[in-house]
């Protein structure tokens, strides 16, 4: 249903899964196991895997803490969308990707549940994806001392209130691992 023409494919983004970004997260080698299933799917599926991989100040590119988790793996000819905000759309060719390959449903991995993951679920819905959110295939780190609810609280917030999301001409939803599909969208 999304309200970008001639748009009907799906396309896996896996968010940031980082050394930096991910080390001591919740739930993480579950976070990982699931993305694994759902890479794996995606390329006996023939549908699109697009790497993100964020670089800052305190994930320096080419440094062992912007390097992925080993247990993801990319495929030389999957693409990675590099980043320096936390929005993966932004300043980077990740629209360009989606729009070659007639994707206008992106399906959502990765980390940080409250800051990248976040921020790239609402930026893709506002461009006119549907938007499905894995909700458990993402997470972040343990920010209490700040005043954040604790990680299994912001994972489970955010699948609440992805669930429901609607707008003229698209949706977001959020599924588990085991009920994600990456069919082809039909508007109507």
């Amino acid at each position: 249903m999304t309200t970008l023409p001639d748009r009907p494919n799906t396309a896996l983004l896996v968010i940031d899964m980082q050394h930096g970004a991910v080390d001591g997260a919740h739930d993480l080698a579950g976070v990982i196991a699931n993305i694994e299933k759902l890479v794996a799917r995606a390329r006996a599926e023939a549908v699109p895997v697009i790497w993100v991989q964020h670089s800052d100040g305190q994930m320096k590119y080419g440094s062992e803490s912007w390097q992925y988790v080993p247990e993801l793996v990319r495929e030389e000819a999957e693409p990675v969308v590099h980043k320096n905000w936390g929005d993966s759309f932004e300043a980077t060719d990740l629209e360009d990707l989606l729009a070659e390959r007639a994707v206008g449903h992106v399906v959502v991995t990765g980390a940080q549940t409250d800051m990248c993951v976040r921020s790239t679920l609402h930026s893709a819905f506002t461009r006119g994806y549907d938007v499905t959110l894995v909700g458990d295939a993402h997470t972040t780190e343990d920010l209490t001392a700040y005043g954040a609810p604790a990680p299994a609280d912001v994972v489970a917030h955010t699948n609440l209130y992805w669930r429901e999301q609607r707008a003229p001409g698209r949706r977001g939803d959020t599924v588990e691992t085991a009920d994600v599909t990456f069919a082809a969208r039909v508007a109507g």
